[in-house]
């Protein structure tokens, strides 16, 4: 199986990220950063997600990200899968929090469950077998809409999503041009998939140039 070990972010700020992450969400370790150099227009053609227990823990988060300084996209609701709500980063990546709980069962926290990478594509049925092809197993799949692969050991999953599905939940156009901006560390052999995301041997620490 390929474990996820973190997810590098490229970013025009390595230090102001770090605090950014760390003020917001307390992500540290699951997270590196480097310096951007290409550019990169509208959507990124992913998200991440942080699952969560109970809707007072996404309001929580998501208060204390606006707070170090995100962006409101989708202010938490609830819906048909439970609830949830979408900021951006000031690096520009967009991060969902969400729970399939609709109600409480205790005070809030800032505690999550899992970080979830979801990729956009335009073929699922292409980047499901692309990935399973690199060591990743299917745990839920469902047709031309969405897949979710076995995270193992790791707090880092990844699942598969239709682009367009994916800019809608996430609250912006699903147009985008330019570089994804991010990376998926793992420890096995480095490799691109079918629409541009690259997975990277893992380092130890962020880099700043």
């Amino acid at each position: 199986m390929t474990n996820i070990d973190s997810i590098t972010l490229e970013v025009s700020d390595v230090a102001a990220a770090e605090r950014f992450y760390a003020d917001a969400f307390g992500l540290t370790t699951q997270l590196r950063f480097r310096v951007a150099k290409d550019a990169s227009e509208g959507f990124r053609g992913y998200t991440l997600s942080l699952t969560v227990a109970q809707p007072n823990d996404v309001d929580s988060l998501i208060g204390t990200a606006l707070a170090a300084g995100a962006t409101s996209l989708k202010p938490a609701a609830k819906s048909m899968w439970g609830y949830g709500g979408a900021v951006q980063a000031p690096d520009g990546a967009i991060w969902t929090i969400a729970t399939s709980a609709k109600k409480n069962t205790g005070p809030a926290t800032r505690e999550f469950d899992a970080v979830v990478l979801l990729l956009g594509l335009d073929d699922i049925i292409a980047g499901k077998k692309f990935y399973v092809e690199h060591g990743l197993t299917v745990a839920k799949s469902f047709g031309r809409m969405y897949v979710e692969f076995e995270g193992g050991s790791s707090a880092i999953k990844l699942a598969l999503y239709r682009r367009k599905a994916l800019a809608k939940q996430a609250g912006v156009p699903h147009e985008g041009t330019g570089s994804h901006r991010i990376a998926v560390n793992h420890a096995a052999e480095p490799f691109t998939d079918l629409d541009g995301f690259a997975w990277e041997v893992t380092t130890n620490h962020s880099v700043d140039a």
